[in-house]
């Protein structure tokens, strides 16, 4: 099975056929999806300007894979600042994480960081934007109303329902993140 990187690599390859390159994208999102892998493909699409026709504007591939790899690498020094205070703070004989980093322990993997289960609904802004603005730890405590607090937006937020079958999700009004499954 190939790396994220070497994926990449074959985004950025012109010698190779769009389609590949497309399919290799696909597969740097399979390894690495903020939003899940649905709502980041569709984010990158529209962010990069992928055409229906890859072959029009190949270029915008290497954008959407650009992008991507942005988010990866802020997620990535996160997590190994977040490994390094873990172990330390577990030497010291703390064992349970300090309550803003309680959705971090139950994260498991860089899969779904702000989980957007409606893939044409999810936060616009750039994803490494995204991703350090939910790394910076916002609490979980509902806000004023018992309206809950949205990682994403950094605050108290308006709620959607969405439902998705058998799972029916609240949602953040603003941006289309999960805040709930029930």
């Amino acid at each position: 099975m190939s790396s994220f990187g070497t994926h990449r690599a074959r985004v950025h390859d012109p010698a190779r056929p769009v389609q590949w390159r497309l399919s290799d994208l696909r597969s740097c999102v399979v390894r690495f999806a903020p939003y899940g892998f649905r709502a980041t493909y569709h984010h990158l699409r529209t962010s990069a300007g992928i055409p229906r026709c890859p072959g029009r504007d190949p270029e915008s591939l290497v954008r959407a894979v650009e992008e991507l790899h942005a988010a990866r690498l802020v997620w990535l020094t996160a997590e190994t600042e977040y490994a390094e205070r873990r172990a330390r703070e577990k030497r010291a004989g703390r064992r349970r994480p300090a309550p803003g980093d309680t959705w971090r322990a139950r994260q498991r993997g860089c899969d779904r960081i702000a989980y957007c289960p409606d893939p044409g609904r999810h936060p616009t802004e750039p994803l490494p934007v995204v991703v350090r603005r939910v790394l910076r730890g916002l609490p979980e405590s509902p806000g004023p109303g018992d309206r809950p607090v949205c990682r994403v937006c950094g605050g108290p937020t308006a709620t959607v329902s969405w439902s998705v079958g058998y799972w029916t999700h609240t949602l953040c009004a603003e941006c289309g993140v999960s805040l709930r499954r029930e």
